[in-house]
């Protein structure tokens, strides 16, 4: 990303939401029902964001997002889009039809999946840098039946993944994948599913912690 200024409360632009995609998952320092709003308008909640981003990479903490910050941002950005630690090939539908056949366009599902990387790249951080399995992640809605999901699952829409950090628990990953701004959270005996399910309009508009 070439980001082209210094941002700060009471910023605003497309340069914003980006920076907001990218601090979502620095939603807050504890277990707590709140996200930060994708909305290009830099507000208190995205300041807060942004001081947990840095105080987490080792930044001044000021929750102003200039030139050292933008360079942490990018150092997680990877050339073909994709973060740092998640490829894009590791969300693909298990059925080989890659993005496509979901309940949205393949661009819609592929931008969808970006921003849950970033809230994986926190999440990931926060567990102490372990690599984490992506068991499922987008499912084209013939896969999604074949395996009997919900037939309005998140993984219909790449906003939601399986997920599996090395050697922690699904309890484990499940308490701090709620400092994440993840508003679906389904702990299973050997994963935990996120999602987004909030934030966009396929989505149930209230959180479901199970």
């Amino acid at each position: 990303m070439n980001w082209t200024r210094t941002m700060r409360n009471g910023d605003s632009g497309s340069d914003v939401k980006e920076l907001q995609i990218r601090v979502a998952g620095w939603a807050a320092d504890s277990p707590s029902q709140t996200r930060v709003a994708v909305d290009g308008a830099f507000g208190s909640g995205t300041e807060a964001a942004v001081k947990r981003f840095q105080r987490a990479y080792g930044l001044s903490a000021d929750g102003i997002a200039g030139p050292a910050t933008h360079s942490k941002l990018n150092a997680l950005e990877s050339s073909d889009g994709s973060t740092a630690n998640f490829n894009f090939s590791e969300f693909h539908s298990k059925d080989g039809s890659g993005f496509s056949g979901g309940k949205v366009g393949s661009t819609q599902v592929k931008e969808n999946v970006r921003r849950l990387m970033y809230k994986l790249e926190a999440l990931r951080k926060k567990l102490g840098n372990v690599p984490i399995t992506i068991n499922s992640g987008f499912r084209s809605i013939s896969h999604n039946s074949n395996v009997g999901g919900a037939s309005n699952s998140m993984h219909l829409y790449g906003v939601a993944s399986d997920t599996n950090p090395s050697g922690k628990t699904p309890s484990q990953t499940a308490e701090i994948a709620k400092t994440c701004g993840f508003s679906g959270i389904i702990k299973y005996n050997t994963f935990v599913h996120v999602d987004s399910r909030i934030e966009y309009p396929y989505g149930s508009q209230f959180w479901y912690w199970a």
